[in-house]
């Protein structure tokens, strides 16, 4: 089947895009720049229009003039392609509780909807239902119901996600798990071993068996450096959890690693004030945007990742899906989808931002888990063989 592509691919780098990327490149590419197009195993011939409405992070949902160009730019190749490859299937990404975005999309489904055979939403952001019944007007909710009628196919990415597709009276709503490359192939061999030497010390500390022996806990937090996705608090929980540690008078310190880009100069620069004191300093590390090499380093050498987000449009993160890659204990909040994407029974689920629950969470899961239950539940659920097969299987539907 053909399948018009109406998504961005990076940059800006976050979850979404990167998806929408692995999608292309596991269907084909843009079916356009293929002569002759080589055979596709998952029956799906992508025609895209990259819809990058932003140029940077602190961009994503504001409103710029040059975005209303934008839009019919983007809507006029999209009716290019409709008409001239002979695309009947629309996919779009429906954006999160933003009014500019949503705006955006009205536009979108309005310009393009008409012309198009079977529309296909993939809800990669949770919580629009909601917000648009406790946060905009009924003259708000209406108008998105008449751009959003119920569409052919809704895939979203976890019970959670449901009502968002459920709101708008989808036709059909498939679950599909986002899915990567595995980003450690060779973890059995290189980082199995070390995770669990290191698992067995610190258990064998906390439980005072080798009191003289002392240990630096890498703790990693791997996001957009705001405060929504949990920076601020994860940085006093890792100082917390020291001074217990230190009141209990066991040789462990940790040490918080955290990489990503600030979105917003407020935030660094309070993150800059804070890291003017001492305590602070010695313990937490500003690392930047990482990626490649350097990313997985980073992955391989922490002992815990630490996420404590409470992003409005947060859904099915790709840095969990990581670090359960890399067989990294957890600790997340009980926040959208979060809870659905580990195994059952997971010490390290807290409620909020609160930096003590956070704190007694680290200390919790790093005496009692090695991290070898989350690389099991990658393997299972996560890998991007899985996510391919099951999103093509839901994208062929519709015919």
């Amino acid at each position: 089947m053909k399948l018009l592509v109406f998504a961005h691919t990076p940059p800006p780098h976050h979850g979404q895009s990167y998806m929408v990327q692995l999608m292309l490149e596991g269907f084909g590419g843009d079916a356009r720049r293929k002569t002759p197009s080589p055979p596709n195993p998952h029956g799906v011939e992508c025609y895209h229009v990259n819809a990058r409405f932003s140029r940077g992070l602190s961009d994503i949902g504001e409103f710029q003039g040059a975005k209303i160009f934008l839009i019919f730019w983007f809507c006029l190749q999209a009716l290019w392609l409709r008409f001239r490859h002979g695309v009947k299937n629309f996919y779009y990404v429906p954006a999160p509780g933003k009014r500019v975005a949503l705006y955006r999309d009205w536009l979108v489904m309005l310009l393009c909807r008409p012309f198009f055979e079977n529309v296909i939403l993939h809800w990669h952001a949770a919580g629009l239902a909601k917000w648009l019944e406790t946060e905009t007007t009924i003259g708000a909710r209406t108008a998105t119901w008449r751009c959003f009628r119920p569409v052919n196919l809704s895939i979203v990415l976890s019970r959670y996600n449901l009502a968002d597709a459920q709101k708008l009276l989808s036709h059909q709503i498939v679950v599909v798990n986002n899915g990567i490359p595995d980003p450690c192939p060779d973890f059995e061999t290189s980082v199995l071993p070390r995770r669990r030497e290191r698992f067995e010390l610190r258990r064998k500390i906390f439980a005072g068996e080798i009191p003289a022996a002392s240990m630096t806990v890498n703790v990693l937090f791997l996001a957009h450096c705001t405060r929504e996705k949990g920076l601020f608090a994860a940085a006093e929980a890792v100082l917390r959890a020291n001074r217990t540690l230190a009141a209990r008078q066991l040789p462990v310190r940790l040490k918080l690693v955290a990489a990503g880009n600030f979105v917003t100069e407020e935030e660094k620069a309070a993150f800059n004030q804070l890291a003017a004191g001492r305590e602070f300093a010695a313990t937490v590390q500003h690392a930047g945007f990482v990626s490649g090499e350097r990313k997985a380093e980073l992955y391989r050498e922490a002992d815990l990742f630490l996420f404590p987000t409470q992003y409005l449009g947060e859904n099915q993160p790709v840095n969990l899906i990581e670090a359960m890659a890399f067989g990294l204990p957890i600790v997340t909040t009980r926040w959208r989808s979060l809870p659905e994407m580990l195994p059952a029974h997971q010490p390290g689920l807290v409620a909020d931002q609160d930096p003590g629950e956070i704190a007694a969470a680290i200390l919790k899961v790093l005496a009692e888990q090695s991290g070898e239950q989350v690389r099991e539940h990658f393997q299972k659920w996560f890998t991007l063989e899985h996510h391919l097969i099951s999103l093509a299987a839901a994208v062929r539907s519709v015919e």
